[in-house]
C-alpha cells in the first residue's frame, strides 16, 4: 500500500511539473493592428515570437504601412517561437483596374505589373474557336471600385483536345467507299499500296522453271513489270491503324488492297 501511494504521488508530482514547464514557456500575443512592421517586431522580439507579413489590402480607415489585422489575435497564449501572421495596409485605393480582357496572357501580365499590381491566379477552360492563352474574364473587372487586394485573377483560354476515335475495321470493303468514309469523318488517306497474290507468283515462278528445262539455256532477258496502282474498285486487305485502335481527328488511315 504504501508503495502505490508513493508511486502515485510520483505521477502527480511528474505531470504538475511539466504542466508548470509547458504552460511556462507560453506568453501572450500582444496587439499589433496599427502599428508599423518595425514597431510590431520590436513587441514580438521581446517576447521570443516571430512576425510574418503575408497579405496586403487596401483600407481607406488604415494608413499606408501599418498593421491592418493579425492572427493569432491579441491575448492568445502561444509558445515560444510561435509565428503571428499580419495584413499590412496599403492605404486608399490609387490604381485603376486595367481590362485586359481579349488579351494573350503574356500582354495582361505586363499590363497588370506596370500598373504596381500582381496576378493572384489564373485558371484556364477549353473554348473552341479562341487562340488559347487568351484572357476570357478577369476579377476584379476593369475600372471597379471597393478593391480589396493589388491582384488580379485571369480566366484564361486552354487547347481544345482534338476528338478520339475508335477505328473501325474497312477490311473487305472497296477503296473508293473507305475513302469517302474516312473523308466525311475528319480523316485523311495515307499510303495505298497494292499486294499481288503470293499464288500468281508461285505460278510464274513454276511455268518459268519448267520453261528452263525445255528450252536451251539462252534466255530473253526479263522486262520490268510495272506495279499495279491501286482503283477505287481495289478491295482493302489491311488498315493501319488497325480496327478497334483509338485514334484522333485529323489522323492518316494507310491500306493494303489486291
Amino acid at each position: 500500500m504504501l508503495a502505490l501511494v508513493l508511486v502515485i504521488v510520483a505521477m502527480v508530482s511528474a505531470l504538475t511539473a511539466m504542466r508548470f514547464a509547458i504552460h511556462g514557456q507560453e506568453v501572450a500575443v500582444p496587439p499589433l493592428v496599427g502599428s508599423t512592421p518595425a514597431e510590431a517586431e520590436r513587441a514580438v522580439a521581446g517576447l521570443g515570437l516571430q512576425i510574418s507579413i503575408e497579405r496586403q489590402y487596401y483600407s481607406p480607415q488604415v494608413p499606408e504601412g501599418r498593421i491592418m489585422s493579425q492572427l493569432p489575435l491579441p491575448g492568445t497564449k502561444v509558445r515560444h517561437g510561435w509565428q503571428v501572421r499580419v495584413a499590412q495596409s496599403l492605404g486608399p485605393t490609387r490604381v485603376s483596374i486595367p481590362d485586359v480582357t481579349g488579351e494573350s496572357v503574356h500582354a495582361a501580365e505586363l499590363n497588370i505589373r506596370r500598373r504596381g499590381l500582381d496576378v493572384a491566379s489564373m485558371a484556364a477552360v477549353q473554348a473552341s474557336g479562341i487562340p488559347a492563352d487568351q484572357v476570357l474574364a478577369q476579377s476584379p473587372t476593369a475600372n471597379a471600385t471597393q478593391v480589396a487586394a493589388p491582384k488580379i485573377s485571369l480566366l484564361l483560354t486552354a487547347a481544345v483536345d482534338p476528338q478520339a476515335f475508335v477505328m473501325p475495321s474497312f477490311v473487305g470493303q472497296p477503296l473508293g467507299s473507305a475513302s469517302r468514309s474516312l473523308q466525311d469523318a475528319g480523316f485523311r488517306l495515307g499510303n495505298v499500296n497494292v499486294v499481288m497474290p503470293a499464288i500468281a507468283d508461285a505460278g510464274d515462278a513454276a511455268s518459268g522453271a519448267a520453261s528452263n528445262a525445255s528450252s536451251p539455256p539462252a534466255a530473253p532477258p526479263v522486262q520490268p513489270v510495272t506495279p499495279a496502282q491501286p482503283s477505287p474498285a481495289s478491295i482493302i486487305v489491311s488498315q493501319g491503324p488497325p480496327a478497334g485502335q483509338k485514334v484522333l481527328a485529323g489522323a492518316a488511315v494507310n491500306f493494303e488492297v489486291r
